[in-house]
């Protein structure tokens, strides 16, 4: 370009617009032709017209917001040939090299920075000035609109202020007003919105100075001008700041004179700051998580041995408890048949007895020492027939005795089978030492019945297993003590387990729930059934929601009712269970009157209040596993968390 194109002097202030734009055009000529490098790579750009101590490398976005910025900029200190180069980059830049622009990302908004000096001084709080603002003398003072009046206005406007504050002095309304904006840089954008809208419209400050600079410097200046119609405003700047008006009075009390480039630093400093805060908070959450994970392994750990030692003494219990069994049956079966061969000979004696008898009816005595001889034998067989019944009487005492001892056999092993099913439901709340005392004890009621028949060898076995049993029970006493030391112990690893799950639920709370893992409010009563059956009932959408709400709300305070206890127990894979009572009248009218869909709301919340809160009756949040429809465990949450933290890790590198 021309050299026409490269001064700055400040003569050219005073440029008619038919030159800017022939300087625009000789420009852009010379950004086509490659005399000024625009283009470092295929996403950095840089502005060829801006000194080496301004930022040098932008992506194409940010170079076409700077060019527009600064070439509709309508400050005076842009010189007329540094915004006809400007916006002949930003022509360059529309037109030759939009192929690299983003096109997911269009240019909706100026940089409100590009068109100001990083050195040029503000007051800050962002302030605007209102001056020529209408008064009224009126009882002796001057009176004029509120700023909230204005204050309505200028957000209807856009400029979005936070306050309006008209000036007053001695003599009332001084007819100028103070625009507060945010402190943050939409507050800047806004400000300088403000100010150039005025701008525009021949109302800015320039305007309103001209033939009027004498009028700052007057303490008592009212801001009026009865030459000037309308309201001008401005952003204030470091020359109001120190102005002796009531405008600077003000400024000084509520603000301070700041650069942009002071403002950008502080905020990158805070910004800072905040980022290493997070930071720090970030790593002490993750070797927290860390010492959760590791206290989890330990208690998890600790659990499968205890359940490995409580299956392995169970089975033990099996085992002996089978050998006891077996015993019994045998012998058992060994007195039956010690009583059967017993009974087989006595009717073998008692039949040779009775022929014998009838061998001496038949014979004929042929003299009298025969007769008598056999007088004696028949009273003698007499005698023994006798005593031949005694016995099989007390064979039948003996049959009966042996029936009865049967039947109580059986009916012990009826209740040694049932109190086998207790013991297997009380096996994890009881130690292995008092299952083996509970077995000794099963033996000993065993061997007690056996002992009644005599048998040393079970009478010793009894006694041995009396002197195992005394044993076992000093054994227990001591297991008692270190049991209690391990309740303690359980209970102190039960509340820190609790408290890791509390702390679970509450990081869950701040991730979305997924298909896997989530927070679910348990006893929260479900309302789409109440909604779909309302629709069927009532014609119009508004009616069937206002029916469901209400239904709902009523349905939610009985379940809250403590004294309303609409359940029963029942055997369910021989655990005791509860459940539903139907026959409950509220249960059956919900049935009658909503369907079934209402029902199995009503009766999942119930069901869940009352094995999670059924003191309480209020909704409580849990881990669930939404995937299978149960509560989630302690490990599936921390695998969970784990795993989305290691997703996230991933990205975030």
């Amino acid at each position: 370009m021309g050299s026409s194109v490269d001064h700055s002097s400040g003569d050219d202030t005073d440029m008619s617009d038919s030159e800017l734009d022939e300087y625009k055009d000789l420009s852009y000529e010379a950004l086509k032709s490659g005399k000024h490098k625009v283009k470092l790579s295929d996403e950095i750009f840089a502005c060829p017209f801006c000194s080496k101590r301004k930022k040098g490398d932008y992506f194409y976005k940010e170079l076409l917001q700077h060019a527009s910025g600064v070439g509709a900029s309508t400050s005076s200190k842009r010189s007329v040939v540094e915004k006809a180069n400007h916006l002949a980059l930003a022509k360059f830049l529309e037109k030759d090299l939009s192929a690299f622009a983003d096109p997911s990302e269009a240019v909706t908004e100026v940089d409100p920075l590009a068109d100001h000096e990083p050195d040029e001084m503000f007051v800050w709080p962002w302030i605007g000035i209102v001056v020529n603002i209408a008064t009224q003398f009126k009882d002796g003072r001057y009176v004029g609109e509120s700023g909230s009046k204005l204050r309505d206005e200028y957000t209807m406007r856009g400029f979005n202020p936070t306050r309006v504050r008209p000036l007053w002095n001695y003599q009332g309304h001084s007819g100028t007003a103070l625009v507060e904006f945010t402190k943050d840089w939409f507050g800047f954008n806004n400000a300088m919105s403000f100010e150039k809208a005025y701008e525009a419209d021949q109302h800015g400050k320039r305007h309103w100075l001209e033939n009027n600079s004498n009028l700052y410097g007057k303490r008592d200046w009212l801001a009026s001008n009865p030459n000037k119609s309308g309201l001008y405003a401005w952003v204030a700047r470091v020359d109001d700041y120190k102005s002796e008006s009531i405008i600077g009075e003000h400024l000084r009390k509520i603000g301070d004179v700041r650069t942009i480039s002071d403002i950008m630093e502080e905020e990158a400093r805070k910004t800072n700051k905040l980022v290493n805060n997070l930071t720090n908070v970030i790593e002490v959450k993750d070797m927290h998580l860390k010492e959760m994970a590791s206290k989890f392994k330990e208690t998890e750990g600790s659990l499968d041995s205890l359940m490995a030692e409580k299956d392995k003494q169970y089975q033990i219990y099996n085992e002996e408890l089978k050998k006891i069994q077996l015993t019994a049956r045998d012998h058992l079966q060994k007195i039956f048949n010690d009583h059967l061969k017993l009974k087989a000979q006595l009717e073998n004696h008692k039949n040779a007895l009775e022929l014998r008898g009838i061998e001496l009816e038949q014979r004929d005595a042929k003299n009298e020492t025969e007769r008598k001889k056999l007088l004696e034998e028949l009273k003698e067989n007499a005698t023994k027939n006798c005593e031949v019944s005694a016995a099989s009487e007390e064979q039948k005492k003996v049959d009966e005795d042996l029936m009865r001892l049967a039947e109580e056999q059986q009916k012990q092993k009826e209740d040694l089978y049932k109190r086998i099913g207790q013991l297997k439901n009380d096996l994890e709340a009881k130690q292995t030492l008092e299952l083996e005392i509970r077995s000794l004890t099963g033996q000993l009621n065993v061997m007690k019945h056996m002992g009644d028949e005599g048998d040393p060898e079970v009478l010793e076995k009894a006694n041995s297993l009396n002197r195992l049993l005394i044993e076992k029970i000093g054994e227990l006493d001591d297991m008692e003590r270190l049991n209690q030391a391990l309740i303690v112990k359980e209970r102190k690893s039960n509340e820190e387990v609790q408290d890791a799950r509390k702390e679970l639920v509450n990081g869950f709370k701040d991730y979305p729930n997924s298909a896997e893992i989530g927070i679910k409010r348990l006893g929260e009563l479900d309302t789409k059934p109440f909604y779909e059956d309302m629709k069927r009932k009532y014609k119009t959408e508004a009616e069937a929601e206002e029916r469901a709400s209400e239904v709902c709300s009523l349905w939610n305070e009985y379940l809250k009712d403590p004294e309303w206890h609409p359940f029963k127990r029942i055997k369910l894979d021989g655990k005791d269970v509860e459940t539903i009572n139907e026959s409950d009248e509220k249960i059956q009218e919900l049935k009658k009157t909503f369907g079934a869909d209402v029902y199995n709301a009503v009766s999942t919340a119930l069901l869940e209040i009352n094995e999670h809160n059924p003191s309480g009756r209020y909704i409580t949040s849990d881990l669930w596993n939404y995937a299978e429809g149960r509560r989630a465990t302690l490990k599936e949450g921390v695998k969970y968390l784990v795993k989305k933290w290691k997703l996230h890790d991933q990205k975030k590198n």
